[in-house]
């Protein structure tokens, strides 16, 4: 009977299947937590967002935003030229307060007044307001769902000093500075990093504005990172662009039309593998196609889900930016699982069919390919699992400075790592050397502490060996690289036993030969590789050792014969002369005459 290594028979599907569904309930709980948030933070981006042109065409851009460097500050050549001295009544000493103005202006629609945030030194003076509230409508949009701003490490003080408290409660202040990012986009395979500068003009103090950069960036990352033209789109006599508790209707409706889409999706992907393919006359699409359902319909509703919320619907919001970082953790829990089954059908195929039973002492083929295949599907998940917690914890900004932090101490990590995991990194490494060098693999026979049974399994850190009463010995990968083992099936199937046997002194040992070379002539399990031998290997004071050698085609079938000619030996020797030829004790009884008296 063929028996199908290294798998349980759900392959861990309920765990991953209740781990997809507590992140399904999670997302959609939050949905409703989304537009509530919305709504709270006063988004006015809702329904008249700025269309996706550029605002500033590239003739109405300057060249030079700024004339010279100072230590604290960079020297422009002119303030901004749309706003006078007496228009600009807004807090810009600090690089907090600066680009707080532009968060609260733009929040509330009052877009130019944003803009006196802005350094807008590379833009021509034929720029009317108009463009210059749609720049800054662009970049809060921008802002808004796509930068999370950091609010504790923008300086309050006017030099951008950031103070460090040490454990004296002392604080301390570094170095000016005149430059200060809060935030990076990634924009046609670069990064665009959002800054703020210290400028000063003339004899007037320095002040924190945005940098002339970042707004000279602000159309193409608008282009990149902006909403859809679906508020366009909707007809106004649809009264769609109204809102419900300050949340735009079209957004709600839309909300439920994408998870409806997504779920249909991941419906019509599982029915499809299901039922079609699963009825397949080709019997690997059949295998696939059964295993393969699940995780593919969860995998594709995600995907949907994901993809039709990140471009056509736009929520706004610290929670909103937590929402769709949650929604791509899902949609790759579920991408990991669907490459992993892709794998495990795989796996599970060509044990089905292109393996013969692993037992069988002959099969030495089958067995190699099952090992080298069950090493490789647990590095290649191993690999898959670390790519997919890379990409999630990507996705989370303290994870981004945590691996800064340990490239920082590269030397101190290894070390502290290594001696935490040495045992198991070193198992793990010993599987790899079993697969490659192969003294053991699935299916052979070995005797292992005394032990004997097959190789039922090789995992990552441990060789599971099924003994012939049931039971199962579970041992370490590194006791198998380091320890001495013998292996029954490694060059070959075929076993000579041995048949120890106590007899006295006197037996007859040429009759014992011709009786054991009948008895081994007569039995079918002799496989004639071995000549019959009779041999007195050993004597003590009271008996001598006899020895018969038997061979057989395998382990079993040796077994079976060393028994069976042990038996028919035994009996043999009883009955030959009256049991003369039995093991005794022999007692000296000396008569010892009495003395005349």
């Amino acid at each position: 009977m063929k028996t199908i290594i290294g798998f349980s028979k759900y392959d861990k599907q309920v765990s991953i299947k209740t781990m997809v569904n507590a992140f399904l309930v999670i997302l959609l709980s939050n949905m409703v937590g989304i537009g509530v948030y919305t709504a709270k933070a006063q988004d006015s981006t809702g329904t008249n967002v700025p269309s996706k042109d550029s605002t500033i065409v590239e003739a109405n851009i300057n060249t030079i935003s700024i004339q010279g460097y100072e230590e604290n500050y960079y020297v422009v050549q002119h303030r901004n030229q749309f706003f006078d001295r007496s228009e600009i009544s807004v807090n810009r000493e600090t690089p907090q307060a600066s680009l707080e103005n532009f968060i609260l202006s733009a929040r509330n629609a009052d877009y130019l007044k944003a803009a006196h945030s802005f350094n807008l030194n590379l833009i021509s003076d034929d720029v009317s307001n108009e463009q210059i509230e749609q720049l800054a409508q662009k970049l809060y949009i921008i802002i808004n769902k796509n930068v999370t701003i950091d609010w504790d490490k923008l300086s309050e003080r006017p030099d951008g000093q950031s103070d460090e408290i040490f454990t004296n409660n002392k604080a301390v202040s570094r170095e000016p500075r005149k430059s200060i990012a809060f935030g990076k986009l990634n924009l046609k395979e670069r990064d665009v990093t959002l800054r703020l500068q210290r400028v000063k003009y003339k004899n007037e103090p320095p002040y924190w504005v945005i940098s002339a950069n970042t707004v000279e960036h602000i159309d193409a990352l608008y282009i990149a990172y902006g909403p859809t033209k679906i508020v366009q789109l909707i007809p106004d006599g649809w009264g769609l662009k109204g809102e419900f508790l300050k949340i735009p209707i079209w957004k709600i409706i839309g909300l439920f039309i994408s998870v409806g889409i997504a779920y249909g999706l991941g419906w019509l992907t599982m029915f499809l593998l299901k039922r079609i393919f699963g009825r397949s006359k080709w019997e690997w699409i059949s295998s696939f196609s059964s295993r393969l359902a699940l995780p593919a319909g969860y995998f594709v509703g995600m995907l949907a889900l994901f993809l039709l919320l990140n471009n056509l619907i736009v929520f706004s919001g610290d929670l909103a930016n937590w929402f769709y970082t949650m929604l791509l953790i899902a949609t790759v829990v579920c991408g990991t699982w669907f490459i992993m089954r892709i794998l495990n059908a795989f796996i599970f195929y060509v044990a089905e069919n292109k393996t013969d039973d692993i037992y069988a002492e002959e099969n030495l083929k089958s067995r190699q390919v099952l090992t080298q295949l069950s090493v490789a599907r647990r590095v290649v998940s191993f690999i898959i699992f670390l790519i997919g917690t890379g990409i999630i914890l990507s996705q989370f900004e303290s994870f981004k400075n945590l691996g800064t932090s340990l490239f920082a101490s590269a030397g101190v990590a290894t070390i502290i790592i290594g001696i935490a995991a040495q045992g198991t990194l070193g198992n793990i490494i010993a599987g790899i050397q079993i697969a490659i060098t192969k003294p053991a693999q699935i299916g052979d026979l070995v005797l292992f502490d005394g032990q004997w049974g097959h190789v039922e399994d090789i995992g990552f850190v441990y060789m599971i060996v099924k003994t012939w009463d049931e039971r199962r010995i579970v041992t370490p990968l590194k006791s198998v690289i380091s320890n001495s083992f013998e292996n029954w099936s490694m060059r070959g199937s075929k076993q000579i036993r041995s048949i120890d046997i106590y007899t006295d002194y006197r037996i007859n040992i040429q009759k014992v030969r011709e009786k054991y070379e009948e008895l081994l002539t007569e039995s079918s399990a002799w496989d004639k590789q071995v000549s019959p031998s009779v041999q007195v290997v050993e004597s003590t004071e009271k008996a001598i050792k006899i020895r018969a050698l038997c061979s057989a085609k395998d382990p079993f079938t040796a077994w079976d014969l060393q028994c069976e000619l042990r038996e028919k030996l035994i009996a043999y020797i009883c009955e030959l002369e009256e049991g003369l030829g039995l093991p005794k004790d022999r007692i000296a009884l000396e008569s010892r005459d009495e003395p005349d008296q």
